[in-house]
């Protein structure tokens, strides 16, 4: 039986995945970072549910530890956990940037550094990265998101090259629209850490929080991506780079084909 650990399981795409895989014979090792959504999926089935705040290495090495402990191994790791902080790049402030990068890209680094010990020793393994249509392309007022996203592709792309032959896998996953809470937690994001009234976007920024921004084309449930990372529990072969959600499949297109300021046009009309 595959052996997957998920990090960022209290709801929406972790949570989903979590229940598709359990449903499809996958030992599954969901993480939360708050005690309160490790007792709920507790409450649900998942008896191994355990405690991951991906920016804390000590509870990374737990997780791992106890994973090979009662498994021998770890067969796939799932990179999920993340979340978005809205604010134009002129409201952004420094620290809060941090903050994004530090659980978007430092504690995904983190997880994939310790991780891959246990499959160098292994000899196999998979990891899967969860990136984002954002970082593929931009769209305005999500500066500090599509930098992370940015990164994780640069990271994820070179570790592919460093890993040939070894034995493991990494591969990306550039998801678009999906239905999650990851808007909601963007929005109180927004309003705790970005200076709205004196913000050149104040009106954006309004609009966005009263529910009145541009709906988003091509949604798709979260079991979208839950699909995707059961098909790579199951090949041999894994791909580098899946794209979920027509709208990935249209930006990403439209990325190659058009110069830069005429994907920018499109871009503001979508933003």
């Amino acid at each position: 039986m595959n052996t997957i650990v998920i990090t960022g399981c209290s709801s929406g795409i972790g949570w989903e995945t979590a229940l598709y895989l359990k449903q499809r014979f996958v030992k599954v090792y969901p993480t939360a970072r708050h005690e309160t959504d490790v007792a709920r999926l507790k409450l649900i089935g998942f008896e191994n549910a355990m405690l991951l705040d991906v920016t804390k290495p000590d509870q990374i090495a737990t997780v791992i530890k106890e994973v090979v402990r009662h498994e021998g191994k770890i067969d796939v790791w799932f990179n999920n956990a993340g979340f978005g902080q809205l604010g134009a790049i002129e409201d952004l402030p420094t620290e809060i940037l941090k903050e994004q990068f530090e659980t978007n890209v430092f504690g995904l680094h983190e997880c994939t550094m310790q991780v891959l010990a246990v499959m160098r020793r292994q000899g196999y393994g998979k990891i899967i990265q969860h990136s984002s249509v954002l970082g593929l392309v931009s769209l305005e007022g999500r500066g500090a998101y599509n930098a992370s996203k940015y990164a994780i592709e640069g990271l994820t792309d070179t570790l592919r090259l460093e890993l040939a032959g070894s034995g493991v896998s990494v591969s990306l996953l550039n998801t678009g629209p999906i239905q999650s809470k990851f808007r909601e937690n963007a929005i109180k994001k927004l309003q705790t850490n970005i200076n709205i009234e004196h913000s050149q976007f104040s009106k954006k920024y309004n609009a966005s929080i009263q529910g009145n921004a541009k709906r988003v084309p091509f949604v798709l449930d979260a079991q979208a991506v839950a699909v995707v990372v059961h098909r790579i529990i199951l090949s041999d072969r894994p791909r580098a780079r899946y794209y979920i959600t027509t709208a990935t499949y249209i930006l990403g297109i439209l990325k190659r084909i058009l110069s830069s300021g005429g994907l920018d046009k499109i871009l503001l009309r979508i933003g």
